[in-house]
């Protein structure tokens, strides 16, 4: 889930610059990949990007729930949908159903409805243990990055590309853009678990 950082294959790189660049592009997609997978993670509120990571089975394609219905959060509690196409109407409702959310999903032939109901405290605890393994995912791939971009500093000395202290200075760098981003990670998933945790 947290490795769409990996580096492109065969990356030549021909100063600090371009090592720090690849580095932050890197760091920011899978800063990205974080926030929407734990936009993904239920609370015990009503909230349409709960469906952000289902797909539904529209005419043998996996096609994101939102773009084959429309989804609306009418209070609190409750989320319904309406397909376009009536016909998907039980493909939609299996695909809630199959999903780990473990909610129940109900039709009345033209609109799902979806309860969202209160989370237990054992639920929550469930929820934010796999949102602390989300986060850990996403800061050993920071971590790989900052690593993958040493290894191009150290092969840019090694190819006298840049001197030591131009080495020494991108390494310090590079620790530091890793440090921002890991405070990121950690920033966003305290809010998530603030959000799971606080709601009755």
């Amino acid at each position: 889930m947290a490795e769409p950082t990996a580096a492109p294959a065969g990356q030549n790189f021909k100063n600090v610059k371009d090592v720090e660049n690849s580095a932050k592009a890197r760091m920011d997609k899978s800063i990205g990949d974080m926030q929407h997978t734990i936009a993904g993670i239920r609370t015990g509120r009503a909230s349409v990007s709960v469906f952000d990571n289902i797909r539904v089975d529209y005419y043998g394609s996996p096609t994101p729930l939102n773009q084959v219905a429309n989804l609306h959060v009418p209070e609190p509690t409750l989320i319904t949908i309406t397909p376009w196409d009536v016909s998907q109407i039980g493909a939609i409702e299996k695909a809630i159903r199959v999903s780990d959310l473990g909610l129940n999903p109900a039709n009345d032939g033209k609109m799902i409805r979806v309860p969202i109901p209160p989370l237990t405290e054992e639920r929550r605890k469930e929820i934010v243990k796999r949102l602390h393994h989300v986060a850990e995912e996403h800061r050993v791939a920071l971590r790989n990055v900052r690593r993958d971009a040493n290894e191009h500093l150290k092969k840019l000395l090694k190819d006298k590309a840049i001197s030591e202290d131009e080495e020494r200075r991108a390494l310090e760098e590079t620790q530091k853009m890793t440090d921002v981003y890991i405070s990121k990670v950690d920033a966003a998933s305290k809010a998530k678990e603030k959000e799971i945790l606080e709601l009755k």
